[in-house]
């Protein structure tokens, strides 16, 4: 089978990741909001590093409840900084509770966060098929103006190349490429 470039074929966390998730159209809010948490926590690392620490953010992060990460007080986010099944960051931790109770916001706001997040590509996946790896961008219009969004709303660790990232991840943008097999499904 033939996968897109950038999935380390040693890593079978890796390659599941990109066969079973990795552009595949997301419409639940639990999702959304891990991939948040974890989008957030790869910035200046690798997507690897990250997916390899998945479980331990599972445990650390209440399985991605939302409701219960925004109860989450100082005394909680300083054992986070302890905890090696994470990355340690003080501020990507604290970052997570703030955008737990802004999601929970843009929930009532909107009736889900999905609601939200899709209104950026008009509920509808954008497909692109790079040709090699130098086709991949970083960034895209939808993008900015996600990140625009959020940070306007006080989200944090939510960039454009970070909300980018969660597009692909989440199947917002679908940018298997020309050569992958799972571009042709």
């Amino acid at each position: 089978m033939k996968r897109c470039a950038w999935v380390n074929l040693d890593n079978p966390l890796m390659v599941k990741y990109h066969d079973e998730e990795w552009g595949r159209p997301v419409r639940n809010d639990r999702l959304h909001f891990e991939m948040l948490i974890l989008e957030g926590a790869q910035a200046g690392l690798s997507w690897e590093t990250i997916l390899n620490r998945r479980k331990g953010y599972q445990k650390a992060f209440a399985k991605f409840d939302v409701r219960k990460v925004a109860k989450f007080d100082k005394r909680k986010q300083a054992s986070l900084i302890k905890d090696p099944g994470i990355i340690r960051n003080r501020l990507k931790i604290a970052a997570a509770v703030t955008n737990a109770q802004l999601f929970m916001k843009v929930q009532e706001e909107f009736g889900t966060f999905d609601k939200f997040i899709w209104s950026f590509v008009n509920n509808k996946p954008i497909k692109k098929r790079p040709r090699s790896s130098k086709d991949y961008l970083p960034t895209s219009a939808e993008s900015d103006a996600l990140s625009k969004e959020l940070k306007m709303r006080g989200f944090k660790f939510v960039g454009s190349v970070i909300m980018y990232a969660h597009m692909q991840a989440c199947g917002l943008i679908d940018e298997h490429s020309k050569t992958c097999d799972w571009a042709k499904s």
